[in-house]
């Protein structure tokens, strides 16, 4: 045989004699690569910002003037910016809400930004943003609602046409989009075009959506399209930013649509799921979509952001999180005071993996696979992933370390181009030489995070007890998150007992009731005690594995109310009214509706006191009423013989619900009145948060 010869056999031989290990084939529904794409984005802003904006609205009419749009400092590289330190990847912009408003200058309609003061009808805010998340390296993506309340031929084909057009204009103008986010809310009363009237609509089929899913695969093949049903993610089923624990990323597709009923199972998917339709979490910094100057003091807290993010990113879905943008056009300075709080301890939270170049076991390995090794698991490379044999649905992975550690993290992910497959799982770890469970879950999908009480431990194990088919893990990674540092709340009911908050049990609680600033040797708190006189309540949070404590809360608590009464309502229930003394400023009363006087309230309160002044907390509801804005508060120590002891305005108080007071010379009193001179209101209805009053013992 001549050398060539030889050398072509052993090249045509080679590849029979050393094939490589097949990949486990896919299971069930799997993602296209737009879907892949998204879902690695995992977390991003929403930014709701409108005529709603300008007029205070959620949902405005459509009958507004563009006139009103006339934000007077708004800068899309502010929004970029904030959304970029956040750690966000990507921003969708309320192009048009329901009311109509076009922030473009479409060529459909004169209801938009041609025809607003803003830049003297030179504006396009579509791509004043477009540009800015280029600069910041940021994603762009647009939300177009299918209802328009303004246009005069809602409800007819000819809207359709209209509504396709605007789609194209948004999809042509302003570079790559990575999402089309269409609203689920469709038909009802309206402006059009000034018929002010009722227009129902199938929302199955008025807007021909296979025509709108085609303009989007045409112009923006990349792009995602949100709606209930997708086609290509859908909505969580509800709108405060959390997935159930079992959360699949497979539906049914062909049952769902627009205002599906059944929206509950898309918090969790159906495991028998025919389509990978993947969940988006959505939910607002604030209570509201849009900004309203009375939700600046109820903006959600750190803990509250912590635990949207863990029940979302962490349980297989992405988080789309609403930045109300205010009338000036900026992202407010308290929303971004938060946002950086959350992205500062999500970098606590994952500072530092201590999985990888740790020892890993697994109970079963694909066979001769070293694509589909143990180490796979742990690599970092989210592409690789760690496989059992053909057949084999359970197994174990055990990460050891060489000295106890401790943990409190585990992320664990699915190599999910080849579907999503595991079904039951537990989490062990081994302390004092023995295995205990710590947790036992269904789903991971691609991302699972689970939180636990820190554990020092010198291995964790992962028991995959059920799958579609053999495993196919991507990631396993480990923390040790900090202890949370946040100030404690401070509360008390009114029976006169305090209790001091905070959401991490491994921290410590000090506090003082004279005045002295808390430290690490001041009284550590351990349940609920009793405090009826007055004092002022200052509390630290302090880390005792690192010594570190967070700002001083506090609060000055003035004579408990278990001896208050309502003695007597202008009109609304008796009963009813002790909501407004039970010291708990989320409960509300308020007087009867249709009533043409001031309304007012009488109190007993149990004993004589020298007052100081009063206190009024408005209503804290998402859409409040009723709010007191001229006020009348009047004392008596015989409930016969009555006097006005102060009378006035709560400035802004409609805007800034919080607690009102209001100081006075001093007085005797054990019965007080307040009454709502105006209200915040078309009649004189009154809500109470909650009275208070303050004595001369401050």
């Amino acid at each position: 045989m001549k050398l060539y010869q030889f050398l072509l056999l052993v090249v045509w031989v080679g590849p029979i004699s050393c094939s490589r290990v097949q990949p486990p084939t896919p299971v069930g529904p799997t993602s296209s690569e737009r879907q892949l794409a998204w879902q690695n984005l995992e977390y991003y802003a929403f930014i709701h910002f409108n005529m709603n904006t300008f007029t205070d609205m959620e949902w405005g009419t459509g009958g507004e003037s563009p006139k009103q749009f006339n934000p007077t400092e708004l800068d899309a590289m502010q929004w970029a910016k904030v959304a970029k330190g956040a750690g966000m990847q990507g921003i969708i912009i309320t192009a048009k809400h329901h009311d109509g408003f076009c922030l473009w200058p479409t060529k459909t309609t004169e209801h938009s930004v041609v025809n607003s003061p803003w830049k003297k009808g030179q504006g396009d805010l579509l791509k004043d943003l477009s540009e800015a998340c280029k600069t910041y390296g940021l994603k762009f993506g647009v939300y177009l609602s299918p209802w328009d309340r303004n246009h005069a031929d809602y409800g007819k084909p000819e809207y359709v046409k209209v509504f396709h057009e605007q789609l194209r204009e948004l999809l042509t103008n302003y570079g790559p989009v990575f999402e089309v986010w269409f609203d689920g809310a469709n038909g009802g009363s309206g402006f059009y075009g000034g018929a002010n009237e009722t227009r129902k609509i199938d929302n199955k089929t008025y807007y021909q959506w296979d025509k709108a899913v085609a303009i989007v695969r045409e112009l923006q093949p990349d792009a995602v399209i949100f709606s209930d049903g997708g086609p290509d993610i859908r909505w969580v089923g509800n709108e405060e930013g959390w997935a159930n624990e079992t959360n699949w990323s497979i539906m049914r597709r062909g049952e769902i649509y627009p205002g599906w009923p059944r929206y509950k199972e898309l918090r969790s998917g159906h495991e028998d799921g025919t389509h990978w339709l993947p969940a988006e979490a959505d939910v607002s910094i604030r209570p509201g979509w849009y900004y309203h100057p009375r939700e600046d003091h109820q903006v959600k807290s750190l803990p509250h952001l912590l635990d949207i993010y863990y029940k979302s990113v962490g349980r297989n879905a992405a988080l789309l999180l609403n930045l109300p943008v205010d009338n000036r056009g900026l992202v407010h300075e308290t929303d971004v005071r938060q946002l950086m709080a959350l992205r500062n301890q999500l970098d606590k939270d994952f500072a530092i993996e201590l999985a990888k170049g740790q020892r890993i076991m697994a109970t079963d390995e694909r066979q001769n696979g070293s694509d589909f090794s143990v180490e796979k698991a742990i690599d970092g490379n989210p592409d690789t992933y760690w496989a059992t044999n053909d057949g084999v649905t359970s197994a174990s992975l055990t990460l050891m370390f060489d000295k106890p550690t401790e943990v409190n993290r585990v992320l664990l992910q699915e190599y999910i181009p080849l579907g999503q497959r595991v079904q039951d799982f537990s989490l062990e770890a081994k302390v004092d030489g023995a295995w205990v469970e710590i947790e036992r879950q269904t789903t991971i999908g691609y991302k699972r995070i689970l939180r636990f009480k820190t554990v020092e431990a010198m291995g964790i194990r992962v028991n995959f007890l059920a799958a579609k088919g053999p495993l196919t893990i991507a990631n396993l990674e480990l923390y040790r998150a900090p202890n949370l540092l946040v100030p404690p709340e401070i509360k008390r009911n009114k029976e006169g007992l305090v209790t001091l908050e905070i959401p991490d049990n491994a921290i410590e609680i000090h506090y003082t009731l004279d005045g002295t600033e808390p430290s690490a040797t001041s009284p550590k708190y351990a349940e609920p005690f009793l405090l009826e006189t007055p004092a002022s309540v200052k509390t630290m949070a302090l880390d005792p594995s690192t010594g570190e404590h967070s700002v001083a809360s506090v609060k000055h608590l003035d004579i408990a109310k278990k001896n208050w009464k309502v003695l007597r309502v202008s009109s609304g229930d008796l009963e009813q009214a002790n909501a407004s003394i039970d010291d708990d400023p989320d409960t509300f009363w308020a007087t009867d509706e249709g009533v043409n006087v001031p309304q007012e309230i009488v109190i007993d309160l149990g004993n004589v006191y020298d007052l100081t002044g009063f206190t009024y907390c408005p209503i804290q509801e998402r859409y409040p009423f009723g709010i007191i804005t001229t006020y009348e508060f009047s004392t008596s120590t015989n409930k016969a013989n009555w006097k006005i002891t102060a009378t006035g305005e709560f400035g802004n108080v409609v805007n800034n619900r919080i607690e009102q007071r209001v100081d006075f010379k001093t007085t005797k009193a054990r019965y007080i009145k307040l009454k709502g001179i105006k209200v915040d209101g078309a009649d004189f209805r009154t809500s109470f948060g909650e009275v208070g009053i303050v004595t001369a013992a401050e």
